[in-house]
């Protein structure tokens, strides 16, 4: 199969059967989604929904949280995975949110990824969701997908980001980053992907060998 015909089966099922695919992490603005989004690393959406309402209760805007030490956020995202780290890149960002962009979370990617605790993946979620660049965040789910279904072959998510911008339209980037992850990780999974009941298998070069 080739590639170019690949992508067009995939993209062109998602586009009629999953229409209005978006992130599971619960936020209201560019500073709830950044926060929420650091605290995701490995860590799944459902655990950080769980905590981030009663961090937003005690820090409701970036400049609230500029004001937090890493002990005083600590106690209340214990429970998200790697909590002392994740404490001091959420007082970290929100300084740096303050201090170097007058508060408001930037749009340019390069900019966030000054940010501590913002990666690529992390700046990609961030602009394409709130201010949508044409841009895929490229996470686990998306990286594991994009080879299984033939996608890509990169050995890095920059490099399977880069082979996904160049195939997938500008215009619907954003929430094709939102169908593979969710493809990942409802069908496509690490363990146990359920090939059998998986929608695109016909155009899967791991299930199909074409």
């Amino acid at each position: 199969m080739r590639l170019s015909d690949r992508y067009e089966g995939i993209l062109e099922y998602f586009r009629n059967n999953v229409p209005d695919a978006s992130s599971e992490l619960v936020f209201s603005n560019a500073y709830e989604l950044i926060v929420a989004v650091i605290l995701s690393a490995q860590c799944t959406d459902r655990r950080v929904n769980m905590v981030t309402p009663a961090l937003f209760d005690r820090y409701p805007t970036v400049k609230d949280l500029a004001k937090a030490a890493p002990e005083d956020i600590l106690p209340i995202i214990r429970s998200i995975s790697y909590p002392n780290s994740k404490a001091a890149h959420l007082a970290g960002m929100a300084s740096g949110v303050v201090d170097r962009f007058d508060g408001e979370v930037p749009s340019d990617i390069d900019a966030l990824m000054t940010l501590p605790g913002v990666g690529r993946k992390t700046a990609n979620v961030v602009a394409s969701i709130i201010y949508d660049k044409p841009v895929i965040a490229v996470d686990t789910h998306v990286f594991r997908v994009a080879h299984r279904l033939g996608l890509s072959r990169g050995k890095t998510p920059r490099a399977v980001e880069l082979d996904l911008e160049k195939h997938i339209p500008e215009d619907i980037r954003p929430i094709a980053h939102h169908w593979l992850i969710l493809h990942g990780r409802y069908i496509c999974r690490a363990q146990k992907p359920s090939c059998a009941l998986c929608p695109i298998s016909a155009f899967c070069k791991e299930f199909s060998g074409k």
